[in-house]
């Protein structure tokens, strides 16, 4: 039996596939379009390895590692999404540093001329719409002066259009949006990481409340913290930064903050933003080419032993969930900084919320005083740039985890004249169609939305729901184990939430 090491992807994958939780994909799949397509799929089912690929001899692929929440939590002992969110939570606040090695598995295989990512890297092509092949799934970590002596670490959305060179997207809202605007007329030297730990994945997701994780915040350290040991880094061979040991790939090179250019050859010929395709977005929709700042790869590095390319895709529910871990835990503890910890009982991003889009907020209204804190919490957090757009505050005997349930509360406890908040002007973040084309300023603003019930109501019993016995019945009376698994299979996922809280 393989021990559980999840201090790499390849031994986190090992572990998965003994657990019954992975598949094998041993017939040839071409990186264009396939791969892509058999992901989409099996959206929220299994692990998903590709083991021969068309062009691509030595390299392997795998997908759909955070596809599934019985599944991926397992990584890291925790068993729902809440347990995961908890352990995100601590780790933000132990952070366990990362640890600097000589050699790294990463660096065994070393291209420093003549480099040529399309011939190297099996990057996928996901749609026919597509501006190209582009890599959605590596972890940027930028450290040194650029982070002020920190480490960040965040997907960015990379199209090279050259052999070496290419675009990568960071919106201002973001760390390295702030680090290229900072340090502009520089070249910012960083590592494109490749199938980096899963804990480090999920770190580079995280997408934080910048109140609680600064310009010089250790993000590395919480990847660390997740997986109970230091995150190790090695030293870049073409670059003064620092790679991910443990990784199977790493491009080495510089964001070239002189040069601003077009994600596309169609955007280029536009000259207008939004206007060209460029791939499925975290959105839901197909996203637009805009123009960003350019990257030079330098050097390019990987296992020897057929490395394997990690290809997630933006719009999907595994995208989701390897943002929402950290970001809910962000914006849980924000939320406990700015009203009485325990008036925030719990925080969650539902799958349609798109992970950046919104969130739901669970109070515990437990004294007279505490009435009207939900309304401080959605008005303060939804106006900073990088929060939700959408935030929905609830009580403590909904669950946050069912969408049915919370657009049971929202049906049933908003009051249309006061409990819909609406900004007006604020600036969030870029890709929400409504952010970009609102008619009114271009700005969305947020839509906060108080579906609790008041503290002080004179008809605060009409909520009060019935109890059925379900807790003081024991099913075997009827039913034999195997009945009672089969009927529960049967049950949908909010049947399954109302028959276990008995209302």
């Amino acid at each position: 039996m393989a021990k559980k090491d999840i201090t790499s992807m390849r031994g986190a994958f090992e572990w998965l596939l003994e657990q019954g939780d992975a598949l094998v994909i041993k017939e040839e799949i071409d990186p264009i379009l396939e791969i892509a397509a058999v992901t989409k799929s099996f959206d929220s089912g299994p692990v998903l390895l590709f083991d021969k690929i068309k062009g691509y001899s030595i390299a392997r692929d795998i997908s759909n590692v955070f596809a599934n929440d019985a599944i991926y939590p397992k990584l890291f002992g925790a068993t729902t999404r809440k347990e995961i969110m908890r352990k995100a939570h601590a780790a933000l606040l132990n952070p366990i540093p990362p640890k600097v090695v000589q050699s790294a598995p990463v660096q065994e295989v070393c291209y420093t001329k003549d480099i040529d990512i399309f011939s190297t890297i099996p990057i996928l092509k996901h749609t026919e719409e597509d501006a190209g092949r582009i890599l959605g799934g590596l972890n940027v970590l930028v450290s040194g002066k650029y982070f002020n002596n920190g480490f960040e670490i965040s997907f960015k959305r990379t199209h090279f259009q050259g052999k070496d060179w290419g675009t990568i997207m960071a919106g201002d809202h973001t760390h390295i949006g702030k680090i290229i605007r900072q340090f502009r007329g520089e070249h910012i030297p960083v590592t494109l990481n490749l199938c980096t730990p899963p804990a480090v994945n999920l770190a580079a997701g995280g997408s934080y409340m910048h109140p609680i994780t600064p310009i010089g915040s250790d993000e590395l350290g919480f990847a660390g913290g997740l997986q109970g040991s230091p995150v190790e880094i090695v030293r870049a061979k073409t670059q003064d930064a620092y790679a991910i040991a443990q990784a199977e790939w790493t491009i080495e090179g510089y964001i070239d903050t002189t040069q601003n250019i077009w994600e596309s050859e169609k955007a280029a010929q536009a000259g207008k933003w939004e206007v060209a395709p460029y791939f499925p977005e975290y959105t839901g929709y197909l996203g637009g080419s805009v123009k960003t700042t350019k990257f030079v790869a330098t050097g390019i590095t990987h296992r020897q032993d057929r490395p394997i390319f990690y290809s997630p895709l933006a719009h999907s529910i595994e995208g989701d969930n390897l943002l929402v871990p950290f970001r809910a835990a962000s914006i849980y503890e924000y939320a406990r900084r700015i009203v009485p910890p325990d008036f925030v009982a719990d925080v969650n991003v539902l799958d349609g919320q798109k992970a950046l889009l919104g969130c739901v907020f669970q109070v515990a209204k437990t004294r007279r005083r505490y009435e009207g804190y939900q309304k401080t919490l959605l008005m303060n957090i939804l106006t900073l740039p990088e929060a939700p757009q959408v935030g929905i505050a609830v009580d403590e005997d909904v669950n946050i985890y069912s969408a049915e349930d919370v657009i049971w509360a929202i049906t049933t406890r908003v009051h249309p004249k006061t409990g819909i908040h609406v900004g007006g002007g604020e600036r969030h973040r870029q890709g929400n169609p409504m952010e970009e084309l609102s008619p009114e300023s271009g700005l969305q603003g947020y839509i906060g939305i108080d579906a609790t019930v008041p503290f002080d109501n004179p008809y605060k019993g009409v909520w009060k729901q019935g109890h059925f016995n379900v807790d003081k019945i024991d099913l075997r009376r009827w039913f034999t184990e195997e009945q009672i698994k089969w009927a529960r299979s049967r049950q949908n996922e909010y049947g399954r939430v109302l028959a276990q809280r008995g209302s």
